[in-house]
């Protein structure tokens, strides 16, 4: 077999492998392994050259910065400041038709800049609004949808681990990625918030009607001060991370330790978190952290077979020659990734695939940062797609409410997704949203 076949099979291999059942990273450093041993003909020099790529993955610096986000999202999620969140945004658009489901959205949109995870918003709002807009007159379905769609805004809004992620694989400025993220979240939550509008004054059969919801009554200085006590240590949170890279004062590095110093505080002192609970998401961020490292160094190993076995060059020799230009390539892989998944998680489709495509994008003169945010796009509507859609099956074990089923969550799901879809195809036509430069 020739390294190109070799290269090919890899992949039929690797899909194969995981559908199967097993473990993303084992299934990737089993099938270099083996890939080597072909090319090589000596499985002494493939051990050698993987136990090389292993230990090259993350010795990097910037590796720090995936367990102190990580730290800092589960003290979040841990000292329900999603309640809080949710809570502020509530009275903020509860005048507005819809304004509960808006305010699902909004409170996801600041709980994402401070936790970057998909899967804890929407278990964190699965338990907070799902519940409250059914008791108001939502239809199931629709309520699970709106937390199912919003959720997804935890992994563009920075910071974001899919980023960070695609920044270490793809050797990119994880700060400019971040900076990258912002209008593109920021398009995508209000794009939600009219869609809900849409759907609850035309499409009420779907949404169902709500109800006028009576409210305890606090007086105009009573409200202010609550509101201020709910929201202003989550502006402080976002401020002091995401200003501190943006002013040029952290790295991303340093502002994660310093947003997990400042989570586990807030949280202190709002008397939420104490030496058991930190001890807990301190096992747990190094269980998260153990699980995202071994798959970094798997893919590592994966993309250095790769590279020798050839098939990357023979991908972008064959794509330029074809001369399907940048939009023509785009449409063919971001089809891929929405394909990919209805069956994998996003991590695993971005480390499947960018080994692959990255050097076409190089070769194609495409901007890595604009590219990498049509990746993390397009991987996320995948979430939403049957029949794994992950944060749809995270939302239904959260609820354990036997009167919503699987597939009302991905019904209720279905019209977001369509929503995200629209979104990148507006940062593939307008470059500009993502990269700032009119």
């Amino acid at each position: 077999m020739s390294g190109i076949e070799i290269g090919l099979a890899s992949l039929a291999a690797i899909l194969i492998l995981i559908y199967t059942g097993m473990h993303v990273a084992i299934a990737l450093a089993l099938v270099s392994f083996l890939g080597l041993w072909l090319l090589r003909d000596d499985p002494g020099q493939a051990a050698r050259i993987l136990s090389l790529a292993s230990r090259e993955s993350i010795s990097s610096y910037l590796f720090g910065v995936i367990p102190l986000f990580v730290l800092m999202g589960l003290v979040v999620s841990r000292a329900d400041i999603g309640r809080d969140t949710f809570d502020v945004a509530n009275r903020a658009f509860r005048r507005i038709s819809g304004g509960l489901g808006m305010a699902t959205v909004g409170a996801n949109a600041i709980f994402a800049a401070i936790t970057g995870v998909s899967i804890a918003s929407a278990a964190v709002f699965s338990k907070v609004a799902v519940p409250e807009m059914v008791r108001i007159g939502f239809s199931r379905r629709f309520a699970a949808g709106v937390v199912a769609g919003s959720s997804i805004l935890g992994m563009m809004i920075p910071p974001s681990l899919l980023l960070i992620l695609y920044g270490i694989i793809a050797e990119q400025s994880v700060g400019q990625l971040f900076i990258a993220g912002i209008g593109p979240g920021l398009l995508l939550a209000v794009a939600f918030c009219i869609g809900i509008w849409v759907m609850v004054r035309f499409f009420s059969g779907f949404t169902g009607i709500p109800k006028p919801v009576v409210e305890r009554r606090l007086s105009r200085g009573a409200a202010i001060r609550d509101t201020a006590s709910k929201l202003l240590p989550i502006l402080l949170l976002v401020g002091l991370v995401l200003g501190g890279i943006y002013g040029g004062i952290f790295t991303p590095t340093e502002a994660g330790a310093i947003g997990a110093l400042g989570a586990i505080v807030i949280a202190a002192a709002k008397r939420r978190f104490g030496p058991r609970a930190l001890w807990s998401v301190t096992l747990e961020t190094g269980h998260i952290t153990a699980s995202i490292c071994l798959l970094i160094i798997a893919a590592t190993m994966y993309s250095r077979f790769l590279a020798l076995s050839g098939l990357p060059v023979f991908l972008t020799e064959w794509i330029i020659g074809m001369d399907v230009g940048i939009y023509g390539f785009l449409l063919f892989y971001v089809a891929v990734l929405i394909l990919l998944g209805t069956i994998l998680d996003s991590s695993s489709i971005m480390l499947i695939t960018l080994p692959l495509v990255l050097p076409v994008a190089t070769a194609l003169h495409m901007d890595l940062i604009w590219f990498g945010i049509i990746t993390v796009l397009a991987v996320e509507i995948g979430l939403l797609t049957p029949p794994l859609g992950l944060s749809v099956f995270v939302i239904k074990g959260a609820l354990d409410d036997s009167t919503i089923s699987l597939n009302d969550v991905f019904v209720g799901a279905a019209p977001f997704a369509f929503i995200m879809l629209l979104i990148l195809i507006l940062i593939v036509a307008f470059p500009w949203i993502t990269t700032g430069m009119l």
